[in-house]
């Protein structure tokens, strides 16, 4: 897994206090000129396209074999629940957790971590605005309410500065969420939440894998959960799974989707008694999807570290160039990918807009975007009264957020070897760079 990148001059304190909200001073690439000549035609002006090499393969996901075809006939033979507390079992063993619920998708696992905090009505969750609605919407349900928080330009994660600025006397919880497969800096941010006596929900949905300080994200705080959806890093085509570390918490999440399992629970368990009607939902994960969740589980490990290479290669390669960098991986992090490899563009340093960049590469035949994200702050729902029991909070501002969505751009994640393509992008970004007087 990519690790330990250090920015040339800056310390992580030092950088953390250098980009804080607005990311002042921000860092992105060196200085070094590309080595390529700036006579070197563009393909936008009719010059050779830098990018030739098939890039099919290189996306190719879920990546399933015979195994999986083979174990999922079996089960269409002789149908059965049981691979479901195999892969849960199979879970607690792989994360070290001492309880694990499998769901039909990652939503209704975040949605149970909710309703398991048994929150009294009012109380706040610090979430990032930079994020998706799965962990924050289903909040209206409890009658709990997301307070939006900005993130770290160069990271995209919650931005643990700005959590202080919007604590209150209400706030009970923190909700970070990793973002495409980088890992927030989860000590700051369970340090920030032991000192005000926060719980710490992680949506773990796009990080299967990742570590901070060698642990496994999920582990660090009250409860976790992860989608299992077929673009993530663990797919599954569809599901989800509840890391639990508390025995009531464990209990209160099955109860709230599962009506067939309370009477699992010890004898003195006050969940018990809902045996037969649960709390009105029913969450069960496919068995299908419980198959290949555990056997891609098994896979994990060695996914990861072959799609983390590839971009590991060409990122680089890419950070050499004035005014572009990858999301920044701080010392002790060690991130996975899924779907995406985000790039910033500071266009004062590069020398040309973010827009004439990806006009140019994609001529050169680079599969590259500009990358936005809409707020949640923004969506309709969270400012109409009518479906909230309790309001949303919403920011002023959010400096961090935006300066990403001016500055990000997206490249595809290989999944398998490409050194051929790896070559290739390095030369089409590194002609681009060198021709930037005409692109200014």
């Amino acid at each position: 897994m990519e690790t330990n990148h250090t920015e040339p001059g800056a310390s992580r304190r030092a950088f953390l206090k250098s980009t804080g909200a607005l990311g002042a001073g921000l860092y992105l690439g060196s200085m070094a000129e590309p080595a390529a000549a700036a006579g070197e035609a563009l393909a936008l002006e009719g010059g050779p396209k830098s990018v030739t090499h098939a890039a099919a393969a290189a996306t190719k996901w879920p990546l399933y074999g015979d195994e999986e075809i083979s174990l999922v006939t079996e089960l269409l033979r002789n149908p059965s629940y049981g691979p479901v507390a195999e892969f849960e079992e199979a879970w607690k063993a792989f994360f070290e957790c001492p309880y694990a619920k499998a769901h039909c998708n990652g939503t209704n696992a975040l949605t149970s971590m909710l309703f398991a905090l048994d929150l009294p009505e009012g109380s706040e969750i610090l979430v990032p605005d930079y994020s998706t609605w799965f962990p924050v919407v289903p909040m209206r349900l409890f009658g709990l309410v997301p307070v939006f928080v900005d993130v770290n330009p160069r990271t995209m994660n919650l931005d643990v500065e700005d959590c202080k600025k919007r604590l209150t006397s209400k706030t009970k919880a923190v909700l970070p969420v990793h973002w495409f497969g980088l890992p927030c800096d989860l000590d700051d941010i369970c340090a920030f939440a032991d000192e005000h006596g926060l719980s710490v929900l992680e949506d773990a949905s796009h990080a299967h894998g990742a570590r901070v300080n060698g642990k496994l994200i999920g582990n660090w705080g009250r409860m976790a959960g992860f989608s299992l959806q077929m673009g993530k890093p663990l797919p599954a085509i569809e599901g989800g799974m509840g890391m639990y570390k508390d025995q009531g918490d464990f209990e209160r999440a099955v109860t709230y989707g599962n009506y067939d399992l309370p009477n699992t629970f010890p004898e003195d368990s006050p969940y018990r008694k809902y045996q037969g009607t649960a709390f009105g939902s029913k969450l069960r994960i496919h068995p299908v999807a419980a198959i290949l969740g555990r056997l891609q589980l098994g896979k994990l490990a060695q996914y990861n570290a072959a799609g983390v290479a590839q971009m590991t290669r060409l990122n680089e390669r890419l950070n050499q160039l004035p005014g572009l960098a990858a999301q920044y991986v701080r010392q002790g992090i060690d991130r996975v990918y899924y779907s995406k490899n985000l790039f910033f563009i500071d266009e004062s340093k590069a020398g040309f807009s973010r827009e004439k960049a990806v006009e140019a590469l994609q001529a050169e035949g680079v599969d590259v975007s500009v990358y936005t994200w809409t707020l949640l702050h923004t969506y309709p729902l969270m400012s109409e009264a009518k479906y909230w029991r309790h309001m949303p909070v919403l920011p002023d501002a959010v400096p961090g957020c935006d300066q990403a969505n001016r500055q990000a751009i997206q490249l595809p994640y290989w999944t398998s070897d490409q050194p051929e393509l790896v070559e290739q992008y390095a030369a089409a970004f590194e002609k681009v760079w060198a021709n930037k007087k005409k692109l200014a």
